[in-house]
């Protein structure tokens, strides 16, 4: 999920970086990286970092890992995509049917505009493939060098929700490499189990984290449970802060600076997008000198929003919605005509990239111009 937006004028002074810088700074980031099996039980997210290290969030082992793809060939504008049964071409690389196969997420090198896959088969073996026009090619995760990261006080291994359903999947809900710290949301084994943690990288064993809670306008209670699903970041009146979206599905802002210390924080909810719904993927891009937000969906259509008038609203929901349960009220949105979206990133600077299911059960891979967003 997963999202590094480049402007156009850092892309074109991208070109005149050097080879040998590139291998320098590759160098330096990967000095302590090793070499062998990564030993992953699953691959829940992944995110680029800079110079085409992928981080991969494995809630099964509650770790991150920082691979080094060696895929740093600078690439300005990517090529088109589109391409239709993608899930059987996936099953088909693997040697099985579609059925056999779930895409878990996918994440774009911001380097060498390749799109990455992490897919779980039925047997439970995590797989990450990379896209070569439209070949799918296995990346090793036997023989590769890596760093890694456990996560402190994951949710354990045998806690379950009121349905008896297991929630270690949640101990990594996303993850996104931001200004030298991987930002990273799940749930932990604490008395508020909503956490957001951030880790330096290169990784040093150290991390800092924050306890979340949020008035939830359509259940109408305060939650310290829910994971974040999905987040990206906005600055308001000289401020960065956290714009953290929920199941159900509440847009909440966080102050960054206070997002440390063992700190237990209490959002702004600055919006309500409607019950039975959750947001999937949370991405931003350029488009006419103004910066916008996109939006996937489990029940929903892709929904825009406008930094600014994200940045611009001033109003804290802390009582229950007066809308229906699937209404929507607070910072307005625009719903896409892209339904059924399931993963989204950003392919370059002028265009995204979305998996999508169609209205005939099939998924295909595609990309358009951030024009027609």
């Amino acid at each position: 999920m997963k999202k590094l937006l480049f402007a156009g004028i850092f892309a074109i002074a991208l070109i005149t970086i050097s080879a040998t810088t590139i291998e320098k700074n590759n160098e330096d980031l990967t000095k302590d990286f090793v070499t062998g099996d990564l030993e992953i039980g699953s691959i829940n997210q992944l995110s680029f970092g800079p110079q085409g290290i992928l981080f991969i969030g494995d809630s099964k082992n509650a770790a991150i890992y920082a691979l080094d793809t060696k895929d740093t060939e600078q690439t300005i504008s990517a090529k088109g995509i589109n391409i239709a049964d993608f899930d059987d071409k996936i099953a088909s690389a693997l040697g099985t049917t579609k059925e056999n196969i779930k895409i878990t997420d996918m994440a774009v090198n911001p380097v060498s505009k390749t799109a990455y896959f992490s897919v779980t088969t039925t047997e439970g073996t995590p797989v990450l493939l990379k896209l070569n026009g439209e070949t799918l090619e296995n990346v090793s995760l036997k023989n590769a060098s890596y760093s890694k990261v456990a996560l402190s006080n994951p949710v354990s291994e045998d806690f379950k929700d009121k349905r008896g359903r297991s929630q270690r999947n949640w101990a990594i809900a996303d993850l996104k490499y931001h200004d030298g710290n991987l930002m990273v949301t799940g749930l932990s084994n604490q008395e508020f189990s909503s956490t957001f943690r951030s880790i330096p990288f290169p990784f040093t064993g150290k991390q800092d984290y924050a306890s979340l809670e949020i008035w939830h306008a359509a259940h109408g209670k305060f939650e310290t449970y829910a994971p974040i699903k999905t987040f990206d970041f906005i600055t308001i009146e000289d401020k960065e802060y956290l714009m953290a979206s929920y199941t159900c599905t509440p847009l909440v802002l966080f102050p960054m600076e206070d997002l440390k210390g063992g700190k237990h924080l209490k959002g702004r909810t600055v919006a309500e997008l409607g019950a039975g719904n959750s947001p999937m993927d949370m991405l931003s891009y350029q488009k006419d000198g103004k910066t916008y937000f996109l939006m996937s969906n489990t029940n929903r259509s892709v929904m825009r929003f406008d930094y600014d008038a994200i940045a611009d609203f001033k109003e804290s929901y802390t009582k229950p919605t007066k809308v229906n349960n699937y209404g929507a009220m607070g910072v307005p949105y625009i719903s896409l005509p892209m339904v059924n979206v399931l993963q989204l990133d950003n392919l370059d600077a002028e265009n995204v990239v979305y998996l999508q299911r169609t209205a005939n059960g099939s998924l295909v891979l595609r990309s358009r111009p951030t024009k027609r967003v």
